[in-house]
């Protein structure tokens, strides 16, 4: 079938907006028609080159990879959802058989190592081709078009009551920050927990550590619309840096510092690390989440405080979290009022607008856009 995507052609340029051909589903793969795509950073750091594209795959490249629709088309073989099913994708996929999914670790489940690549995982071939080129779609879905065809294992069922665009979120953002601080970080009733970095994923971590029952959470950003944001979803103190936060923290808990501390910035630099350990007390945790240059980056800090204190440095992807357990659990939590989704769109955008979309969220603008598709998409 021939629809539009956004795509990018090359590092560093602008998404364009070009017809793409995307075929039918094979054994164990579904098509979806989408309602809605999250602007996730992962994004721009693929524009960048921060993220790299792993051979064969490469340019043309669809972005996107928060998107929740309808069913509308399954292949042979596919038994966990059928046609009209309104669905969240998982950015990583998570087969069930594998020893990290098997073991309760889905969100390191071994289908993710060809995301990058290009190429299915129900067969190796590629399913989008723009201007007669195979093109690689992010973590194999590339929600920055109407429709997606992708593997079974990246579909995740919801109920039909789930607001769609809300629902998008919960594919990466919000599972990530929220896991983040629940799984990765393990944050308890009564820790001090500290956010470094307001944006789709930070603010999720302030909601988690939230949950979690978090005495104080000490969110950190430089602009004030985001620290504005993190504490009217949960978090207790605001400041602007890391060493303007370190002096209030130290007093506020009477030199004890934070238990657990995640650094979910946009881009992150090695130097953040040291930085944020500084914050975190005595066999304390401190979560690296965020992302930024794929190659070797060197990290000051210190090994002497990280060994005589005891101090925890802890990776996440996806927060730690399940996709099939988490999705849905945090989708009723949301039901609930329990957990807060509408808060978090700050804009909507068309497609076409999508550089726009990103303009916004690199100058501050946005905790969220999100892209919706109409009837004119179709």
């Amino acid at each position: 079938m021939k629809t539009k995507a956004a795509v990018l052609w090359g590092l560093n340029e602008e998404w364009k907006i070009e017809e793409v051909e995307i075929g039918e589903p094979v054994a164990g793969e579904v098509l979806i028609r989408l309602a809605a795509s999250g602007m996730c950073h992962s994004d721009e750091h693929v524009r960048i080159g921060d993220i790299p594209l792993v051979e064969p795959g490469g340019f043309p490249f669809i972005g996107g990879h928060e998107g929740a629709g309808i069913v509308q088309k399954v292949g042979p073989g596919v038994t966990s959802v059928k046609e009209g099913d309104h669905i969240v994708l998982g950015f990583i996929p998570s087969c069930g058989r594998c020893p990290s999914c098997s073991s309760g670790h889905q969100n390191l489940c071994d289908n993710g190592a060809t995301l990058l690549t290009g190429q299915s995982i129900a067969d190796g071939t590629y399913r989008h081709q723009v201007k007669g080129q195979n093109a690689s779609p992010m973590c194999l879905i590339g929600t920055f078009s109407p429709y997606v065809c992708c593997h079974e294992s990246s579909v995740i069922k919801i109920e039909d009551d789930i607001p769609l665009d809300k629902a998008a979120l919960v594919g990466c953002g919000v599972t990530t920050g929220w896991g983040s601080a629940v799984y990765a970080a393990e944050v308890t009733p009564g820790d001090n927990v500290v956010v470094i970095g307001i944006g789709g994923v930070g603010i999720n971590a302030v909601q988690g550590a939230k949950a979690a029952g978090a005495k104080r959470i000490f969110a950190i950003d430089p602009l004030e619309f985001k620290r504005e944001q993190a504490m009217k979803l949960g978090a207790t103190h605001a400041f602007a840096s890391m060493a303007e936060a370190a002096g209030p923290i130290n007093e506020i808990t009477w030199g004890t510092m934070a238990q657990k501390a995640i650094l979910t910035v946009g881009r992150i630099e090695g130097e953040m690390v040291g930085e944020m350990l500084g914050l975190v007390a005595k066999g304390g945790t401190g979560v690296v989440t965020a992302m930024g240059e794929a190659g070797p980056v060197n990290v000051p800090m210190s090994l002497f405080e990280l060994a005589l204190l005891q101090k925890r440095l802890q990776g996440a992807v996806f927060g730690g979290g399940n996709p099939r357990f988490d999705v849905p659990k945090l989708l009723g939590l949301y039901r609930e009022g329990q957990l807060k989704l509408d808060e978090l769109i700050t804009k909507t955008y068309k497609l076409e607008d999508i550089n726009q979309g990103y303009s916004d969220m690199l100058e501050g603008k946005n905790i969220r856009g999100v892209i919706m598709y109409g009837e004119d998409d179709y």
